[in-house]
């Protein structure tokens, strides 16, 4: 009989379209930037093939199926158990004929996926260089954060080559590294169009960054205005409730 949770794992309600999910508690699981990514790609076009690259838990692809409405997602996740518990959120969503869980590699993606087939990419890449930050973590936890098993270098090679010309790119990562981010992305003839930072209050610095990138564009970029996530008693800015749908 098929089993929809594991030992550790419970259901958390998504509070979007009676969406939900499945984490596993001794994990990583899924922060606001992956909510803010989704909201952030929300102007993907409907009925797009979109990719999902580190698409950990499958919480950006599971949001983004009732956002954008795509013909297709593929969602690539490199962890076994990770890629596997994604699979079973889906089937408790009934998604199954949207989203397709690819458990491999990145870098393998040229032997089982078409180049150049993509309208649009997604990733919530892990944002650390490896020997940075704290190591004394769960493998899980490790992969999630570190790049370990992908480097900024891949994220940005394999997308362009799984982009149609003209395809969208969307990433949220660490402003810390949005020098690397631009340099890359123009390596590999991805220009950087939109960028927006993301603050927890307006005292504080900005430690996220979303970035829209389109393939073989021209060059023009925007900034929107910064994204602050809570007000100063705490609480969640009516910007991030609207994200929330509250």
């Amino acid at each position: 009989m098929f089993k929809i949770l594991k030992d550790n794992e419970r259901i958390d309600d998504l509070e979007f379209e009676n969406l939900k999910i499945i984490q596993n508690k001794t994990w990583f699981c899924f922060g606001i930037d992956a909510v803010l990514l989704s909201d952030f790609a929300k102007d993907i076009k409907h009925n797009s093939n979109i990719i999902d690259l580190c698409s950990g838990t499958g919480i950006i692809s599971i949001l983004l199926s009732k956002k954008v409405f795509p013909k297709s997602i593929s969602a690539v996740e490199i962890q076994y158990d990770v890629a596997e518990m994604s699979k079973r959120s889906i089937i408790l969503n009934n998604l199954q004929d949207i989203i397709k869980v690819y458990n491999t590699d990145l870098n393998n993606l040229d032997k089982i996926l078409n180049n150049n087939f993509f309208d649009s990419i997604v990733t919530n890449p892990p944002y650390k260089e490896v020997n940075t930050g704290i190591q004394n973590e769960s493998l899980n936890k490790l992969i999630s954060k570190h790049e370990i098993k992908c480097t900024l270098d891949d994220i940005l090679r394999v997308s362009s080559n799984l982009l149609k010309n003209n395809g969208s790119f969307y990433m949220v990562h660490r402003p810390n590294r949005l020098c690397d981010i631009i340099c890359t992305m123009r390596k590999y003839n991805i220009e950087p169009k939109i960028i927006k930072f993301v603050q927890p209050n307006i005292n504080k610095p900005a430690n996220l960054v979303l970035i829209k990138g389109i393939k073989n564009a021209k060059s023009f970029l925007k900034f929107e205005n910064n994204l602050i996530l809570h007000n100063l008693d705490g609480s969640y800015t009516d910007e991030v409730l609207k994200i929330y749908n509250k």
